[in-house]
């Protein structure tokens, strides 16, 4: 059904390694086709970049309609079809759209499996999704850190010497190690994600329930047993690169919350304010003092006008 995913995945991936090969890298090596999967995963995720940006501008305006929720809630708790309506109409009017929330990695998950089934097919010696016989024979036999591309960790000892590892247990390490990393950088996207959402929504109902889904991420890594190391690769490329785009993206648009502090403690910004208002204040105090020698002179003039009316 996804074929023709498979196949646009699997061209790319080629073409993306016939270009590394015309750079001078060993088009049989390791490092051509781990770095095609890197690249493949950079491609994508540029071209997701927009939908990210989305998302975050999603997720504040769903933070800023949230008030006007809880009293839609609290006024239609007993008329569900009503309070989905009118939550549904308040959206529309605020621009919101909650399905974009999770767009990104709606988007993400197919060339994930698009790219398992690529490198599977890779591993069985199937010449298929852009693959010819000899593009197969070069990715059966290249090596990341003494692990071959289509390997994955329950692969047994002769299947591993047969896709070329010359050292079965050290390639079982590397696969060990790869997915002790994906979990590790699955957990740690997550976390970054989260406090962003705490900074943005604290009274989250749904914040317990994300927590434990974080603390649970390095479990991921189990899955990744199961895996060729090419897909990790593919894995742990793909989180680094979103644990760097939040970062800068976060530090550009920070949360509401975030605001304020962050202009306190800046000292060109906060505390220039400050300084602004101390330096007000002894322009001012010298007014109240001034004022009552204007007032002492006054009677004088006062009199003064008296006496010459009297004179004359």
């Amino acid at each position: 059904m996804l074929d023709w995913l498979y196949n646009i995945i699997g061209h790319v991936l080629v073409w993306i390694h016939s270009g590394l090969a015309l750079v001078g890298l060993d088009p049989d090596s390791g490092w051509a086709w781990g770095l095609s999967i890197v690249l493949l995963t950079a491609i994508m995720r540029l071209l997701m970049v927009p939908l990210f940006v989305k998302q975050m501008n999603t997720q504040r305006k769903m933070q800023e309609v949230q008030p006007k929720i809880a009293k839609l809630r609290e006024r239609y708790k007993h008329d569900k079809e009503r309070l989905q309506r009118e939550s549904m109409k308040l959206y529309q009017e605020s621009g919101t759209n909650p399905i974009m929330g999770c767009l990104p990695l709606l988007l993400q998950m197919p060339v994930f499996f698009s790219l398992f089934s690529v490198l599977r097919g890779v591993a069985e010696g199937k010449v298929q999704f852009g693959f010819t016989q000899e593009l197969v024979d070069s990715a059966r036999e290249a090596l990341i850190f003494h692990a071959p591309v289509a390997a994955q960790f329950n692969t047994s000892p002769e299947d591993l010497e047969a896709l070329g590892a010359t050292d079965p247990i050290m390639a079982k390490i590397v696969i060990a190690i790869a997915c002790v990393l994906m979990g590790t950088t699955t957990f740690l996207t997550m976390r970054q994600s989260i406090k962003r959402s705490i900074a943005q929504q604290p009274d989250n109902p749904m914040m317990q329930t994300q927590k434990i889904m974080m603390y649970m991420a390095p479990l991921f890594g189990l899955f990744g047993l199961m895996m060729p190391i090419g897909v990790l690769v593919y894995w742990v490329t793909s989180n680094v690169w979103t644990m760097v785009q939040q970062h800068f993206l976060y530090r550009n648009q920070p949360a509401p919350g975030e605001a304020a502090p962050a202009a306190q403690g800046n000292p060109t910004k906060g505390s220039a304010k400050g300084m602004l208002g101390r330096k007000k204040a002894p322009e001012t105090a010298p007014e109240p003092t001034e004022q009552p020698k204007i007032e002492r002179k006054q009677p004088k003039k006062q009199s003064r006008s008296k006496r010459t009316g009297g004179s004359s």
